[in-house]
């Protein structure tokens, strides 16, 4: 990756290190001050999200993190392709960070360790999921100027509150001190997070661009927060129908080998269990009020047997 900018002027590039990107350089008008005001609702959306606000708790269960890590390795993919194919479209190639920023590669090796060798068999994209990466390849293949939105959402994230969520995830979850699982948190090419998100915000304001089209890139970055809420909340529903199994019954939820999708309970809460599964069928007959009253009743005077047993 060049680690310059061109002029305005078109002359001679000018090389730019960290210490020379100052904050009070911006003007209200740079594509970097009007993503960070134009998003500020939908990063606060996203930030009290219950997904998200559970997971700064510590309350995140290996299942639900690895499904995650999931979404992430087919949202990475695909914006990285598109990254790829865009490199030397001057929209956007002085945003192309491989080196510094790709996550693919990491999210493969978090994959690895909770799935095993065979992770690429054992896991499939969400629909909600599916939905944020159709966004993205539209964008890559139709308007690769809006790429500028979908990165900057992702990876200044990662950089800032990302850097937190790893230190919760390897806590909670008690993850190696080697870091193992949290590959994704990690840029070992990114000596100073704070200084190179000075350089990326600079590359964008260098970017020429007109202000319809950094208002598309703004709105694209609010879509780029919709579709990780989406996510969120999808995730959300998992992680509730998780924690219901074990207070209905402490039925473990999955032995973490693989795939999530063969346990009864997960397929039922998602409409995927066979008819035929005798799980499915004793959990379902006892949800029906009629049979939990008939159960309630039977406990009554069983205890009233003991009870009367006893005296």
């Amino acid at each position: 990756m060049p680690s310059a900018l061109e002029s305005p002027e078109g002359g001679e590039e000018d090389v730019l290190h960290y210490e020379e990107i100052e904050d009070g350089a911006v003007s209200p008008m740079d594509l970097s001050e009007l993503l960070k005001e134009g998003t500020k609702e939908s990063h606060d959306r996203a930030e009290n999200t219950q997904f998200v606000k559970d997971f700064l708790k510590g309350r995140i269960k290996k299942e639900l993190f690895k499904l995650a890590t999931v979404a992430l390795y087919f949202t990475y993919s695909a914006l990285e392709e598109e990254m790829d194919h865009n490199k030397d479209n001057p929209v956007f190639a002085p945003l192309y960070f491989p080196v510094e920023l790709h996550r693919r590669e990491a999210l493969a090796k978090d994959l690895k360790y909770f799935y095993g060798e065979e992770w690429k068999e054992k896991i499939q994209c969400s629909e909600a999921t599916q939905q944020y990466v159709d966004r993205i390849h539209h964008v890559g293949q139709h308007e690769p100027e809006l790429l500028v939105a979908h990165a900057y959402t992702r990876y200044m994230g990662d950089l800032s509150g990302g850097q937190v969520l790893k230190k919760v995830a390897q806590r909670a979850l008690k993850l190696p001190s080697t870091e193992e699982g949290i590959k994704f948190y990690v840029f070992d090419n990114v000596s100073n997070a704070q200084q190179f998100k000075q350089l990326y915000r600079a590359r964008m304001n260098a970017l020429d661009l007109d202000k319809n089209t950094k208002e598309r890139i703004v709105e694209e970055a609010n879509k780029a927060f919709r579709f990780n809420m989406q996510v969120f909340d999808e995730l959300d529903k998992i992680g509730r129908s998780l924690a219901e199994e074990a207070q209905d019954g402490g039925f473990p939820v999955h032995d973490g080998k693989g795939d999530i999708r063969k346990c009864p309970y997960y397929a039922d809460k998602l409409g995927t269990a066979s008819p035929g599964c005798p799980f499915h069928a004793a959990l379902g007959l006892a949800r029906q009020p009629l049979v939990q009253l008939l159960l309630a009743a039977c406990m009554a005077v069983a205890a009233g047997a003991a009870a009367w047993y006893i005296l």
